[in-house]
């Protein structure tokens, strides 16, 4: 494989093709499309007055390893509701991230936060199963789709009330997903292919995005100042994982954030 991305994207075919014996994909569809229609219940929060907060249920990452060796994921999940969080993000992705969907199912069912399903979405099967799991988002990231699926896949969400968070990293990417329709349009700071992370990244590309768009920037945010800069430059929300999940106080760690906008 010639980079980290692809190499995730191709293990997390074979885990889809995994479930899919257990459950086949027209199973979990009926399953799926079975439940009540969400109400975009994360697009929404997001579009609150102000700066919105992303906090991320993360508990490893190819890039710096394990970072909570102690993981009580529902008690983190909780505080991040009570720090006053927009979302909360859950990684599902079990091999780099030793994520989980359960972690996703049990947190969804404790808070009332609306959450994302954090993994690196090859299939429509995994918005059926995020549907499954109480997820109110999905994660489509551009670079392992083509725009043809992008716009499939949002489509799929938009019929089960679910949002769409598109993440891109570049311009190319960045007007992929202003042509696929999305919504909420992420740009992640952290080269997928390398995992090295430039804060100015998304800065870079804000231009492109609509207005009408919910604009989040991702990775490599870490103090109040780097808050009122992306809340300057008219980001409506962050996505943090790794500097909350180190932080011994999350309600005091996200007021700190916001002190200076």
């Amino acid at each position: 494989m010639s980079n980290i991305l692809e190499t995730i994207a191709e293990a997390t075919r074979v885990r889809v093709a995994e479930s899919k014996a257990k459950l086949s994909l027209e199973e979990i569809k009926a399953q799926a499309y079975a439940m009540p229609k969400g109400d975009f219940a994360f697009e929404k929060a997001l579009a609150a007055d102000g700066m919105s907060f992303i906090c991320e249920c993360k508990k490893a990452s190819p890039s710096k390893g394990i970072i909570a060796e102690d993981f009580p994921y529902v008690e983190i999940a909780k505080e991040y509701e009570a720090a006053g969080a927009s979302a909360i993000s859950v990684l599902t992705e079990p091999q780099w991230f030793k994520g989980s969907l359960e972690y996703l199912r049990e947190i969804a069912a404790n808070v009332k936060t609306p959450c994302l399903r954090k993994d690196f979405t090859v299939d429509e099967y995994m918005i059926y199963e995020a549907k499954l799991a109480g997820a109110s988002a999905v994660l489509l990231i551009c670079s392992i789709l083509s725009e043809e699926e992008l716009k499939t896949y949002i489509s799929i969400c938009d019929d089960l009330g679910l949002s769409a968070l598109v993440e891109a990293h570049d311009e190319d990417e960045a007007n992929m997903a202003v042509r696929s329709g999305a919504r909420v349009i992420g740009v992640n700071n952290r080269d997928l292919k390398t995992f090295t992370v430039d804060p100015t990244n998304c800065l870079r590309l804000r231009a492109i995005i609509p207005d009408n768009v919910l604009f989040v920037g991702e990775s490599g945010v870490k103090t109040a100042q780097d808050i009122k800069t992306l809340y300057d430059n008219n980001v409506d929300a962050v996505l943090i994982g790794e500097s909350f999940m180190r932080s011994n106080d999350k309600i005091a760690f996200l007021k700190e954030l916001k002190s200076l906008i």
